[in-house]
């Protein structure tokens, strides 16, 4: 009898792995992505169709819990505890400062995927209001006398540090040197009336609070805006920009220590399959395969864009240079 028992046992067992019932009965996991502000939007869609894929393969539930603010801040947060099983945050450095301190990821983690672990890119355009009441066209617009600049801080902001970086370049080439590009910026943060913490705030400072004349945005949160609000606003792109390539990895201590690191290593490597491209493409980040960029490339204006590691010699650099305390922008910044 005991003999039966124990082959009944063995037959209900091989059924339901034939069936796929066992692998469902995995316990659900939860990752936690902290990203920078702009992404509430992309990553909202992208989890939903995550949850589905991981479900198809391995018959496990996943759910998620997002956060996001500066990018900056984020890093910090993440340094200060926050148990992040992935970070997609606005620019290499902020990760990179999670190598630096406490040692949370591996130093070449942007080895691990495509593109320098950057599955989508952006750059940084002007949104203005409708009919451009201060004919605003290009950089130098923005430091004429009377026109008011809406960007968030780049002391906690990787877009703001974008921003900041695509004015100095464009002013550096325009007028000659770095020297010129540091009194050009000075000039355009005089015209700043408040600098908020991260993009999303400053976009609801534009947006919803009517302030300024022009707003210094991510490309894809100025066509969100463009789609929310319709023709209450236009986006102007500048001759020259900056390519923007925010990158994303594991925080590996922090997946070792809760067991979620198969899950949230395939919820990076599946940015990069042709459906999540097109859920970037939607949510107006330039795509990384050939195909999604092909289809969406009529929604982007042709913009001249330069690189960081061209034009600043990398993050570490322009950091170091900038954004660091006692840098470029604590130098020229003064609060009124």
């Amino acid at each position: 009898m005991q003999q039966r028992r124990h082959f009944i046992q063995l037959s209900l067992a091989a059924a339901l792995t034939g069936t796929g019932l066992l692998a469902y009965a995995q316990p659900a996991v939860t990752l936690l992505n902290v990203s920078y502000d702009p992404t509430r939007e992309l990553y909202a869609e992208y989890n939903l169709a995550f949850a589905k894929h991981w479900k198809a393969k391995t018959g496990q539930d996943v759910s998620f819990k997002q956060s996001h603010g500066g990018s900056g801040k984020q890093a910090r947060s993440i340094i200060d505890g926050l148990d992040a099983d992935v970070a997609t945050l606005a620019l290499a450095g902020d990760t990179d400062a999670l190598v630096k301190n406490g040692g949370w990821l591996a130093a070449d983690w942007q080895k691990r995927l495509p593109h320098n672990s950057s599955p989508y890119t952006s750059t940084i355009v002007l949104v203005v209001r409708k009919g451009n009441p201060k004919g605003i066209k290009d950089w130098d617009d923005l430091v004429k006398p009377g026109v008011s600049v809406i960007t968030p801080n780049p002391k906690t902001s990787g877009g703001a540090r974008w921003n900041y970086l695509a004015a100095w370049e464009f002013a550096k080439r325009k007028f000659g040197g770095d020297a010129k590009a540091r009194e050009f910026v000075a000039r355009l943060y005089a015209n700043v009336p408040v600098l908020d913490s991260g993009a999303r705030g400053s976009s609801v400072t534009f947006a919803q609070r009517n302030q300024g004349d022009v707003f210094i945005s991510w490309e894809n949160e100025a066509y969100l805006l463009k789609k929310e609000f319709g023709d209450k606003f236009e986006v102007v792109a500048p001759s020259i920009s900056i390519l923007a390539e925010p990158a994303v990895t594991v925080v590996d201590k922090n997946v070792d220590k809760k067991g979620t690191r198969a899950v949230a290593e395939e919820y990076l490597k599946h940015l990069y399959s042709e459906d999540a491209q097109d859920i970037i493409g939607r949510n107006f980040y330039r795509p990384t395969s050939a195909q999604a960029l092909a289809k969406y490339a009529g929604q982007f204006p042709k913009l001249v864009l330069f690189k960081i590691d061209d034009a600043f010699g990398g993050w570490a650099k322009a950091d170091k240079a900038h954004f660091a305390d006692g840098g470029s922008f604590d130098q020229i910044y003064t609060r009124k």
